[in-house]
């Protein structure tokens, strides 16, 4: 293995930012944007490893637990909370669980990511088991509260996995599936909500959005499962009953949807009746 190097902390490609123009900015931050794409389309092969592992431990009944800190703990609880409307899950699918807790959601949290034993005493309040699959969330790679977690967790037979921007860095040693995007050095020096955030989030898009349509959450291109939570996801469902069965009538699918409660339900029932 090569030696680890936090690249990540390496100093930014720009200097005096503070002499640049609004335009210089805004286009050397675009630049580097531009390049995180290809970075995480690099680690394709190590994604779907973990993806493939997850939705067969979901099709089992097990469940994905994200854990981190700071901005990556943040991203996971952004993407763990968006399943259930989006593909009428529960809530007790995905899980986030970030360090500090949920007041860490909204600010920083002093020193909520150096125990290293918390992150797995946060997750025995979920009683994770070997069914489940625990996913480390660190930029750095070296995070304690993370590290410390899936240490257990790997102590009890549970699978885990992991995404960071520094490859070969400690995270990896203790997850059986790890991710490993190298996005650079950050615009500014060490912000790790920049690039390395913006991998994270594309990175968790592909998993629960492919692990959702695994588990048969999604038909065709249309989220058929998705909670009707507002006027438009309800506009959007009856467009979606109107479009699948031909109908002409928008108050009649409309009907039918607040009826059933879901696209797919609606759908089927009237399949049934045919």
């Amino acid at each position: 293995m090569n030696k680890f190097e936090k690249i990540t902390e390496q100093p930014s490609k720009y200097r005096h930012l503070e002499k640049m123009t609004i335009s210089e900015i805004l286009s050397n931050i675009n630049k580097e944007d531009k390049t995180v794409p290809d970075a995480v389309e690099r680690a394709n092969p190590q994604i779907k490893r973990l993806i493939v592992a997850v939705a067969d431990k979901m099709l089992a009944g097990g469940r994905i637990f994200y854990i981190g800190a700071g901005t990556s703990g943040r991203l996971a609880v952004v993407d763990a909370s968006e399943c259930p409307p989006t593909f009428g899950v529960p809530y007790g699918l995905v899980i986030a669980v970030i360090a500090g807790g949920d007041d860490a959601i909204t600010k920083a949290i002093e020193n909520a990511e150096d125990d290293p034993a918390q992150g797995w005493n946060d997750l025995k309040n979920f009683d994770v088991t070997t069914k489940d699959v625990v996913v480390g969330i660190a930029a750095s790679g070296t995070t304690p509260y993370v590290i410390g977690a899936l240490k257990e967790c790997q102590k009890r037979g549970i699978t885990t996995g992991c995404i960071t921007n520094n490859p070969g860095s400690p995270l990896t040693d203790v997850a059986d599936f790890p991710i490993e995007v190298e996005v650079g050095p950050e615009f500014v020096t060490g912000s790790t909500r920049m690039k390395s955030g913006t991998s994270q989030k594309l990175i968790l898009n592909m998993i629960s959005t492919t692990v959702m349509i695994l588990l048969g959450r999604v038909e065709d291109n249309k989220m058929v499962n998705m909670q009707l939570t507002n006027e438009k996801l309800i506009d959007r469902g009856t467009k979606m009953i109107m479009d699948k069965l031909d109908l002409a009538d928008y108050e009649a699918a409309k009907e039918m949807l607040m009826q059933h409660g879901s696209v797919k339900k609606a759908v089927n029932n009237f399949k049934l009746r045919e």
